[in-house]
C-alpha cells in the first residue's frame, strides 16, 4: 500500500511536482528531496505528527475497506436525501494540507483512491 503526496518545488525556476509516500516520510527522517533541482526538504516533527495522523486515517480505511460498500453519506437536498456510497465518495475527495513556506502557500496534494488496488495518493 502506498500514500502519495505531493508538492509543486517552491525553488526559483523550478516548480516541478514532487512526489513521496506518506507511509515511508518518517523512515526517511522527515527528509525528501526534489528531483529535478535537488533541493532538500526537512519537515519539523510538528508537521510529520500531522502526517502521520493522515498516515493512521489511511490505514483506518483500508482496514475498513469491507463494510465501505455498506455505509453511505447522506446529503440533504430540496428534493430530498441524496445517499452517496462512501467507498465511492473517497474516490472523488480531494485533501489538501497548506504551509506557508519562505513567504510562498505550498499546497500538499492528497487524495485517496481506496477503489485502486490499495493504491492512495
Amino acid at each position: 500500500m502506498e500514500a502519495l503526496i505531493d508538492f509543486d518545488c517552491i525553488e526559483d525556476n523550478c516548480g516541478k511536482n514532487i512526489q513521496f509516500d506518506l507511509l515511508t516520510l518518517q523512515d526517511d527522517k522527515g527528509k525528501i528531496s526534489c528531483t529535478n533541482c535537488h533541493k532538500i526538504y526537512k519537515f519539523e516533527q510538528d508537521f510529520l505528527n500531522k502526517l502521520n495522523k493522515l498516515r493512521v486515517l489511511i490505514v483506518a480505511v483500508k482496514d475498513a475497506e469491507d463494510i465501505l460498500g455498506d455505509c453511505n453519506v447522506s446529503v440533504v437536498t430540496p428534493a430530498g436525501d441524496v445517499k452517496i456510497p462512501y467507498r465511492l465518495m473517497l474516490t472523488r475527495l480531494n485533501t489538501l494540507i497548506s504551509l506557508n513556506l519562505k513567504g510562498k502557500k505550498l499546497d500538499f496534494n492528497f487524495r485517496v483512491e481506496p477503489l485502486n488496488n490499495g493504491l492512495f495518493k
